[in-house]
C-alpha cells in the first residue's frame, strides 16, 4: 500500500503536486483555506477535508505548498497542536528557511519528522514529473520521502540539513533572476544600436548565452500573450524573500536588487498575473516607465 499523502495548499503549484501524485496512484488528500471544491475533488480523486485535523488524521506524509512565510507559519501553528506523531511534514513552499527551522525542535518533540523540499520549476513541469526538488533534512527522513519525490521530480538533490534545501533553491533562483536581468539589459543595448529583438534572440538562442528555457520564452519576450508559466507577482514575492535572506546574511546583492526593482516596477503597471518575462518585453517597448535602479 502506497503512503497516504496530504497536500496543504491548492494554488497552482499545490494543485499540480496533488494531481501528479494522484496520477501516480497515491491516495491524495487535501486541505486549503478556501475549501476544496467538491466537484473538482470528485473529478480528480483527491479527497478534500474541511479541517487540518481531519487531513492529519488520514495521512502519513504532509506536503505544504503555500504562498508565503505568514501562510506557512499559520499552518505550522495549527499542526503543532494536533497529533502529528509519526507524520513526515515536508514544506515545498518557497519561503525563508528560518520559518521551518524555527519549528523543528517542537515538531521533533511531538514525534514528527520534518523536511524542506522546495520545488524548482513551474507547475506544468511538476505535472510532467520534470521539476527539481532540493531537500534539506536528516538522511532517514529523506529516504522516507524519496518515493514521493521521485513521483514528482527527475532531479532530486539532498542539499544538506534542514533549511538547506531552501537555501539551494535561493542560490539557483538568484542565478536565474540575474540571467533575466542581464538579458533585459543586453537586449536594450542591442536595440539602441539598431538590432531587432528577433535577430538578437536568434543569436542568443544558438549561442552559449542561452539558458534552458530562453527559446521557450522568446515569444513572450517578443510580445506574445501566452498563459504564464510563472507570474510577475510570483517572482517579485520570491525575489523579495531572497533579498531579505541575503540582507540578513550581510551580503550585498546589487544584481538581485536590480532584478527585483525591475520586476516590481513591472508589477505596478498591472502586470502581476502576466508571465514573468513580460518584464523584458515591456522594457523593450518602453511600457515600463519607472527608472531602473536598485532597492
Amino acid at each position: 500500500m502506497k503512503t497516504r499523502v496530504g497536500v496543504i495548499g491548492l494554488g497552482k503549484m499545490g494543485t499540480a503536486i496533488a494531481l501528479r501524485l494522484s496520477g501516480q496512484d497515491y491516495a491524495v488528500e487535501a486541505w486549503t483555506r478556501s475549501g476544496v471544491n467538491e466537484v473538482w475533488a470528485q473529478e480528480t480523486g483527491v479527497r478534500g477535508h474541511e479541517t487540518l485535523a481531519a487531513l492529519v488524521a488520514n495521512v502519513d506524509v504532509i506536503l505544504l505548498s503555500l504562498s508565503d512565510d505568514a501562510a506557512v507559519t499559520s499552518v505550522l501553528e495549527v499542526l503543532i497542536g494536533l497529533d502529528i506523531s509519526k507524520r513526515l511534514i515536508v514544506d515545498c513552499s518557497t519561503v525563508n528557511p528560518a520559518v521551518l527551522t524555527s519549528y523543528a525542535s517542537r515538531f521533533h518533540g511531538a514525534g514528527a519528522q520534518v523536511l524542506d523540499a522546495p520545488i524548482s520549476g513551474w507547475p506544468m513541469m511538476v505535472s510532467k514529473g520534470k521539476c527539481g526538488i532540493y531537500i534539506g533534512g536528516d538522511e532517514s527522513d529523506v529516504t522516507r520521502f524519496k518515493p514521493i519525490a521521485e513521483a514528482l521530480s527527475d532531479r532530486i538533490v539532498h542539499a544538506g540539513s534542514l533549511g538547506q534545501g531552501m537555501m539551494a533553491k535561493i542560490v539557483n533562483n538568484m542565478m536565474l533572476a540575474s540571467y533575466w536581468q542581464s538579458l533585459r539589459e543586453a537586449l536594450q543595448v542591442g536595440q539602441s544600436g539598431g538590432l531587432s529583438v528577433e535577430k538578437m534572440l536568434e543569436i542568443l538562442i544558438n549561442s552559449p548565452a542561452a539558458n534552458g528555457v530562453l527559446a521557450l520564452k522568446a515569444p513572450v519576450i517578443k510580445g506574445a500573450q501566452t498563459p504564464p508559466s510563472f507570474t510577475v507577482s510570483g517572482i517579485v514575492a520570491d525575489l523579495t524573500m531572497f533579498n531579505e535572506v541575503s540582507r540578513d546574511a550581510g551580503i550585498d546583492t546589487p544584481t538581485l536588487r536590480a532584478a527585483l526593482n525591475n520586476f516590481a516596477n513591472h508589477e505596478k503597471t498591472g502586470a502581476g498575473e502576466a508571465d514573468f518575462v513580460s518584464m523584458i518585453a515591456a522594457a523593450l517597448t518602453n511600457a515600463d516607465t519607472e527608472t531602473d535602479g536598485v532597492l
